[in-house]
């Protein structure tokens, strides 16, 4: 079938295969961010603004960096930070909570992960629905602005 160069599996490859070069690297010392996260969105089934999180905290670990990363679950994502039976409940379902293991490995790596207390209330969540090691803040809206009053940097999901 591919006989000839033009029609080629190195040619065919070589067009949906672009070479890609950084244009604007970047290298920081420094990393302070606190990321808001009030609801998911998804590449594939996997929540984006977890990817970003894997993303950044692996970019930190490359640079060497000192960093301190907040991440703050609130709204219609609280429900990331349950235990397996609070998140059935919640949810409505008897699969566990699937975000458990990611969660556990971005603290594993130094990454704070805390639920909105506001959040926690409306839901009727108490400390001993969260998975190990979530802490909760006094609301969302207080904590972001404390951190980027901190210097933080504000990124939001």
């Amino acid at each position: 079938m591919f006989t000839d160069p033009i029609h080629s599996m190195e040619t065919i490859m070589s067009k949906t295969q672009s070479v890609l070069f950084i244009d604007i690297p970047v290298e920081l010392q420094e990393v302070k961010s606190v990321h808001s996260i009030g609801g998911l969105e998804f590449e594939g089934d996997l929540p984006a603004a977890l990817f970003h999180l894997q993303l950044i905290t692996t970019d930190i670990a490359n640079w060497k960096a000192t960093s301190e990363v907040v991440v703050v679950f609130h709204t219609n994502a609280g429900h990331v930070t349950l235990d397996d039976a609070a998140y059935n409940s919640s949810r409505n379902i008897a699969t566990g909570n699937p975000y458990k293991k990611l969660v556990a490995d971005l603290i594993d790596i130094g990454v704070n992960v805390e639920l909105c207390g506001a959040t926690a209330k409306v839901n009727g969540w108490g400390n001993a629905d969260l998975l190990p090691r979530i802490k909760i803040n006094l609301d969302a809206m207080a904590r972001t602005i404390q951190l980027v009053q901190q210097g933080f940097v504000k990124i939001t999901e």
